[in-house]
């Protein structure tokens, strides 16, 4: 599992937290002091001043409609302080799943401890006083905890995140963001069922898309299941970040992912980057969405996700920035047609067509057929079913024609070719013999 972030600058430190199997989203978290401002009525905080994200992309003018409350979100990460300030009253229950964590999974665990604080900060922060600390996308909204983590002693990565799923469901969670990568296009059975289980109980999936710059070149699981909304990065211009986001054909929306700005266990503060980030951004919006529109079920909220996008690649969707940028005020004000089915995936669908549905045997190793048992007696056959195996497993592979057709038809070729040679001088020695002949004869005339 990789986390996301990789942002750039002088005096910035990067940590990284990898899970076997799940090459944990790189948790590439950079940090740095922000500077201290004279205290003044007529001065901005210079944490909310950092948060550009609450007016380029609507977020002030959604608040009018809803700011989340009702809903709940779970974060799946290293865990989340809901001691802090900006989180205080926010994180009302939680997990460890990793076997290294605190029962209420509110202790951050792994190298990269700070991500799950940060993640769960600019979803739902509720900041420091009017105007003042970081505040979330969705500041009323409730979170759930689910701690997950590598090292010696954790659970295996694979059956973290399955388990951290089933659980966020079952105790109410409405979205689920995770912040990580598997860094594979792949993914274990058990995520099959797992994520299954959330889609059928109506709870949105986001995840990251994951961040080049820490090595994630193309888009990796869980943010390649059908059904996950996977969240791209953009840089404050909103174009495609260079470092923070991974391209593929799954993504669903772009968000914000450089220079953001985040709580870290125990109160601190850091200007951090990634997929990392702009996947809770997009969660906190379909938190306010939820919360604005309670009669949508998860399909249809998605729906208004991606539907009131604004558009940023040459077509719509793209591998950069799927449907476009997330528009918050768009999204809980416009109309938007119903769906019958969630626009980004079906994965019972893609079960039944990958795994094979439930009683179907799939394809063995070894798929040449056995030969037919022999009968002592052959019973009379119908003639349309006089063939016992499958003619296509009889015919030749595109291998079988490179390694052996082509070979055989090459000596084929040489023979004819010695076979006519031998003809044609057999017919030459013929016509001398004869010539030879008909000398001889005429000179005895003579």
């Amino acid at each position: 599992m990789t986390r996301a972030a990789g942002t750039r600058g002088a005096g910035r430190h990067v940590r990284r937290g990898m899970l076997r199997g799940l090459t944990a989203a790189v948790l590439a978290i950079a940090s740095v002091a922000l500077p201290t401002l004279p205290a003044a009525p007529a001065v901005a905080d210079p944490v909310r001043d950092r948060q550009y994200w609450l007016d380029d992309y609507g977020v002030r003018s959604a608040w009018d409609v809803t700011r989340g409350a009702g809903v709940t979100v779970a974060v799946i990460d290293t865990g989340v302080d809901g001691g802090v300030p900006e989180l205080s009253g926010a994180v009302i229950d939680g997990t460890d799943v990793s076997g290294l964590g605190a029962a209420d999974g509110q202790t951050p665990i792994g190298s990269s401890s700070s991500h799950g604080t940060l993640v769960a900060s600019v979803l739902a922060g509720r900041g420091t006083g009017e105007g003042n600390g970081v505040i979330g996308i969705a500041p009323e909204a409730s979170l759930l905890s689910v701690s997950v983590a590598l090292g010696p002693g954790a659970r295996d990565s694979d059956e973290q995140i399955a388990d951290a799923v089933r659980w966020s469901v079952d105790h109410g969670a409405d979205v689920i963001n995770m912040s990580l990568t598997r860094n594979s296009l792949e993914w274990p059975e058990s995520w099959d069922d797992a994520f299954l289980y959330a889609f059928e109980r109506d709870v949105i999936v986001v995840a990251a898309a994951g961040n080049r710059g820490s090595g994630t070149t193309e888009v990796g699981a869980p943010a390649t299941i059908p059904g996950v909304v996977t969240v791209a990065g953009v840089d404050r211009s909103g174009r495609a970040s260079f470092d923070a986001s991974s391209q593929g054909i799954t993504i669903a929306v772009a968000a914000p992912s450089e220079e953001l700005v985040g709580v870290t266990p125990g109160g601190g503060y850091a200007v951090w980057g990634g997929t990392s980030g702009a996947a809770p951004l997009v969660s906190g919006l379909l938190a306010l969405v939820r919360a604005s529109h309670p009669e949508l079920d998860a399909d249809n909220v998605i729906n208004r996700l991606i539907r009131t996008a604004r558009p940023a690649g040459s077509t719509v969707p793209d591998n950069t920035y799927g449907y476009g940028l997330m528009d918050a005020a768009a999204a809980v004000r416009e109309e938007v047609a119903p769906v019958t089915g969630n626009p980004v995936g079906d994965l019972a669908e893609w079960i039944r067509l990958y795994r094979r549905a439930e009683g179907v045997p799939a394809p063995q190793a070894t798929s040449v057929p056995p030969p037919p048992a022999v009968e002592a007696t052959p019973a009379p056959r119908d003639p349309a079913s006089a063939l016992p195996v499958d003619l296509r497993a009889l015919l030749p592979s595109a291998s079988d024609i490179t390694e052996v057709g082509v070979p055989a038809a090459v000596l084929g070729g040489f023979g004819l070719l010695f076979a006519l040679c031998g003809v044609a001088a057999w017919r030459q020695l013929s016509r001398l013999r004869r010539s030879g002949g008909a000398e001889e004869r005429s000179a005895s005339d003579s």
